[in-house]
C-alpha cells in the first residue's frame, strides 16, 4: 500500500476519532466550570480539523468510499 492509499483509510480513521474527543469534551462541560468555554472551543476546533481533513480526502478521492459520516 503506498502513502496515497495509506491517506485514503487513515483519514476517515482521524475524522471519526476526532468526533469521538469533541463529544467527549462536550460532555463534560457542566463538570468543567470555567474551562468549559475552553472545552466547547476546542470541540468546535476539532469540527474545523475534520472539515480540513475531509478536503483532503475528497481531493484524494473524489467520492471518497471509506467516509460516509458527517462533519
Amino acid at each position: 500500500m503506498d502513502e496515497h492509499q495509506k491517506l485514503r483509510v487513515l483519514i476517515p480513521h482521524w475524522v471519526e476519532h476526532n468526533q469521538e474527543h469533541a463529544q467527549e469534551f462536550l460532555r463534560f462541560l457542566e463538570a468543567a466550570g470555567d474551562a468549559a468555554v475552553d472545552l466547547r472551543k476546542a470541540a468546535e476546533q476539532m469540527d474545523l480539523v475534520n472539515q480540513a481533513l475531509v478536503a483532503a480526502l475528497e481531493k484524494l478521492e473524489p467520492n471518497p468510499k471509506h467516509y460516509s459520516g458527517n462533519v
